[in-house]
């Protein structure tokens, strides 16, 4: 048998890293607050369609150039539509843009299909509904692992999760990442990929109460998580490759979507070891707490 890795004897120390990380990204999300993108805070929707297929690395590079440094391009549909988002809501805005990279560039030849504004009412509804969308997805994930495993399993879950969207906001806060429907995206699915690292180690440790019925609760969960080591290891690791090909090659469009994920990776392996678990330490999980209630059994007392 492999030797058991004890990582509950480092909980506290780990705690305390916790808490630190805690406070400076609630402190990041305080003083510096999101930044919020074009999505969010309204501004000019510009299409151009261009005669061959658009290179978006050089038509951002020739908008900055021209002195939109914060234009967004992304491709739209065909690859010879691209749509530019600025801020500003100058109803000339689109014939300007479309001047300056002429200027830069007379040998592309393009044009303006479409110039909108959108304005920060929109940006509002959607923050309100990503936020409703992020807090029922949490909701719904307690009642479920609640149902699954025991009410125990899903505070841990929910504890874990927190602290996930926390640091990982406090880094995009901290470091001025453009915070767009993407990244909103990009959340949404550290929730989900952290929950599912989480789901494995309960799971094993619901199996072991069966199994180790003479081990302590610490001994269950260092046991339980290094049966599960190589298998998050091997998910996180091919996880993170993915995302630092896409952060590195994938282009503006795609770097802070990657980055976000790429971080809740690294934060929700950690918190599924040393804050899921731990919180069912504090809580004392046993295991007649994963065991159904028996209900009295009616005494016959020979009468008909």
């Amino acid at each position: 048998m492999k030797s058991t890795i004890r990582f509950m004897a480092v909980r506290n120390i780990a705690f305390a890293m916790t808490l630190v990380l805690t406070v400076v990204g609630l402190g990041a999300l305080f003083s510096k607050g999101l930044n919020f993108g074009l999505d969010f805070t309204g501004g000019t929707l510009i299409e151009l369609q261009y005669e061959q297929a658009a290179d978006l690395e050089v038509i951002k590079r020739e908008l900055g150039q021209a002195g939109y440094t914060d234009a967004v391009v992304q491709s739209f549909g065909a690859s010879t539509d691209v749509l530019v988002r600025l801020a500003g809501d100058d109803p000339d805005l689109g014939s300007r843009v479309a001047e300056a990279l002429r200027k830069v560039d007379s040998t592309t030849r393009f044009e303006v299909k479409r110039v909108e504004f959108v304005g920060p009412q929109v940006g509002e509804e959607l923050r309100d509904q990503g936020g409703i969308a992020m807090l029922l997805a949490l909701g719904g994930i307690m009642l479920y692992l609640a149902f699954r495993f025991q009410w125990k399993f899903g505070v841990g879950a929910i504890a874990s999760l927190v602290h996930d969207v926390i640091i990982t906001l406090g880094v995009l806060a901290f470091f001025r990442v453009p915070f767009d429907l993407t990244v909103l995206a990009a959340i949404l699915a550290m929730i989900g990929y952290s929950l599912n690292d989480t789901i494995i180690i309960y799971d094993r440790i619901r199996e072991n109460f069966r199994v180790l019925r003479k081990a302590s609760l610490i001994e269950n969960i260092d046991i339980s998580i290094t049966q599960t080591l190589m298998r998050t290891i091997a998910t996180s690791l091919s996880t993170a490759l993915a995302l630092l090909a896409l952060l590195f090659f994938g282009g503006d469009v795609l770097a802070a979507f990657a980055l976000t994920l790429l971080v809740g990776v690294v934060v929700g392996t950690y918190s599924s070891v040393y804050i899921g678990a731990t919180v069912l330490v504090w809580l004392k999980l046993s295991v007649e707490d994963l065991i159904p209630p028996v209900a009295d059994a009616e005494v016959d007392d020979g009468r008909p």
